[in-house]
């Protein structure tokens, strides 16, 4: 008779590798909660990553006629110790269109890096050319509304705050709701009073049936609590429940205790909340960096849309006389580098609707592969009065023509954070600014554009609201880079981050958005070549965000007694961030400059000033209506 074979043993390995994936299924949401991916949000224009720069030198500051000017406490130049430190944030970052885990973490500048070529000595300070405005106002604390006022704990919560979370403070204070819901609130109160007293009344002798009381009374509030979190939702009988626990809290205070323990577990109970509201804080602030910094479902559909008519329909017939326009040096030629289409055809739009004459003025759209056929479409199917678009494929361009430079990618207008406190007066509000310069790609416009002699540059988030023909009459002399200048911050304040080169340390920071670029004078004193240059020295690795990271230091110095003052009244900044410039002046301006997170084509942009920016919107057209757009232009 044969033996019964024993039974198979089952096998624990794929029961393992299930109970192991539901495991990981469930840290992953967990971590994400927590927020404990680096610090690198994705963006739909702009890709955004945090960057940690050297700490600053100190600077004392002090207001005078309107403008902020730093003091050194010496004049020893770069290396002279001031009074205040403005910590910086920068803009860099992922491609556009999705969310990466896999990005790089903080990259901190070395300050040590050797000093580029000498410049020439400062000449005689150019004068600001007039601005042609309905109103001579400055930019000053008139002109803004007015603060809230603020304790010193405030302005310190304020600031630390925004060191971590950027304008997400700003919005969500712009935003907040004071609690309706006082029932619920009181509820929680008495919540926590009730637990800091259990554990001492538990240890007394002869209060059995009080601590009984206090528990089921704490159990009944964190029932109630669990199930409403606002009045409305709250049973009938709520306030037999808070009668109850306000007598037996009292009796409770009426026991002798220990204080100590009282304390104790009151502080407990506060660093609980703290923590939780710090929890909740980031959750929110990860939601609004991804609101932010992600292009819009809608848009993303624009883009798809035009492709796809582009290869599908027949080639758009196009005008002879406006190819001929793009290479006659004497015409007005306008410079923009964006990847979003309807932000490029605002620019456009607003520009020319403005424009006495727009026969001989033209606009080149530098742009990347992925939105070339999309910009392409967009700009055939629509004319702006009589001026020509030139839409041009950056990338292909640059891998056609100068292929001996390394990087292809279009880079757009960097964004840096800057912070500005005053140690002297600390109840003053903690200053934020976002600081826009050129990018990589800036500096091979000369390049790309070989025929030209003179442009106008202009970001993708910038409206123009009055002629800017008199930009082109300005005689720069021997200055380049005909730009705002930016005088809350100095070269000096930035000898951390600058090295041992060679700079004046009181030269102002400069402003991208609106800028007048004299091409012959680019040439002439080798800006380009002078740039890689410094790019070897500030590039320490060879990835994106160095370059990126590389790109504050490296324009200031490139661009260092080259920059032609334009006046200050031409643009208005901080319409992406700033809640508090008043409408008249934004009203009056020039050109405005949404630079900031809270870029007017997003839900987020700020309600006040988005409406300059749909005014010069595309109406009746059908892809817009297809992607769900027209919202945009009704909202």
């Amino acid at each position: 008779m044969k033996a019964t074979p024993p039974p198979a043993k089952r096998r624990r390995g794929p029961r393992l590798a299930v109970l192991a994936l539901v495991f990981c299924s469930l840290l992953v949401p967990i971590a994400f909660l927590f927020n404990r991916f680096p610090a690198v949000y994705v963006t739909d224009e702009r890709p955004q990553q945090e960057i940690d720069l050297p700490s600053f030198g100190r600077m004392g500051l002090e207001r005078s006629g309107g403008v902020t000017v730093v003091k050194p406490e010496d004049g020893s130049g770069a290396n002279a110790e001031t009074k205040d430190t403005p910590e910086m944030i920068h803009r860099g970052g992922i491609n556009s269109h999705h969310h990466s885990d896999n990005v790089p973490s903080k990259v901190s500048a070395n300050p040590k890096v050797p000093p580029p070529p000498k410049i020439e000595p400062l000449k005689p300070k150019a004068k600001s050319v007039p601005v042609p405005v309905q109103r001579t106002e400055v930019i000053s604390g008139n002109n803004m509304k007015p603060a809230k006022v603020q304790n010193a704990d405030d302005v310190e919560k304020a600031k630390a705050c925004q060191l971590e979370f950027g304008s997400y403070c700003l919005w969500s204070i712009e935003h907040k709701e004071a609690m309706k819901d006082t029932i619920v609130k009181r509820l929680k109160d008495q919540l926590f009073v009730a637990r800091s007293y259990y554990p001492s009344i538990a240890k007394l002798k002869g209060k059995e049936a009080l601590t009984r009381g206090l528990k089921q009374n704490i159990q009944e509030h964190e029932r109630v609590l669990s199930e409403s979190i606002v009045d409305a939702d709250l049973p009938s009988f709520i306030k037999s429940k808070i009668e109850k626990m306000d007598q037996t809290i009292g009796r409770a205070k009426a026991c002798t205790v220990d204080c100590n323990n009282v304390d104790r577990k009151l502080r407990q109970i506060l660093h609980m909340t703290e923590d939780e509201a710090h929890f909740h804080m980031k959750q929110s602030a990860y939601l609004y960096n991804l609101g932010v910094h992600t292009m819009p479902k809608s848009h993303h559909c624009l883009n798809m849309r035009l492709t796809v008519e582009y290869f599908k329909s027949a080639p758009l017939d196009s005008d002879d006389s406006a190819v001929h326009k793009f290479n006659v040096p004497d015409h007005r030629h306008y410079v923009i580098l964006s990847k979003n289409v309807l932000a490029a055809s605002v620019v456009i739009n607003s520009t020319v609707s403005n424009s006495e004459e727009t026969e001989n003025v033209v606009f080149h759209i530098l742009t990347d592969a992925q939105n070339f056929y999309a910009m392409k479409h967009w700009f055939g199917r629509n004319s702006y009065r009589e001026s020509a678009v030139h839409v041009i494929n950056y990338e292909h361009i640059i891998l056609e023509n100068l292929p001996e430079f390394s990087s292809q990618q279009l880079y757009l207008p960097e964004e840096f954070r800057v912070f500005i406190s005053n140690l002297e007066r600390p109840s003053e509000k903690t200053r934020m600014e976002y600081l826009s310069v050129f990018s990589h790609s800036h500096f091979f416009i000369p390049e790309i554009l070989k025929d030209l002699k003179k442009v106008i540059v202009l970001d993708d988030d910038v409206v123009v609201q009055r002629d800017l023909s008199f930009l082109w009459n300005i005689d720069m002399g021997d200055k380049v880079n005909g730009a705002v200048k930016f005088c809350g911050l100095r070269m000096g304040q930035l000898r951390n981050l600058l090295g041992k080169a060679t700079y004046d340390p009181q030269s102002c920071a400069w402003m991208s958005g609106v800028n007048v670029i004299d091409l012959e004078k680019w040439r002439e004193h080798n800006v380009t070549e002078n740039y890689l240059q410094l790019l070897k020295k500030f590039q320490h690795n060879d990835d994106e965000a160095s370059v990126r990271a590389a790109a504050l230091p490296i324009s200031l110095l490139a661009f260092e007694h080259l920059i032609y003052p334009l006046d200050e009244r031409l643009t208005i900044s901080g319409l992406g961030y700033d809640y508090a410039i008043k409408e008249e002046l934004v009203r009056n301006s020039v050109s405005l400059h949404y630079n900031g997170n809270m870029k007017p084509w997003l839900e987020l942009g700020i309600p006040d000033y988005r409406k300059y920016w749909k005014r010069f919107l595309t109406r009746d057209e059908r892809f817009m209506d297809e992607c769900n757009l027209e919202k945009l232009v009704l909202s």
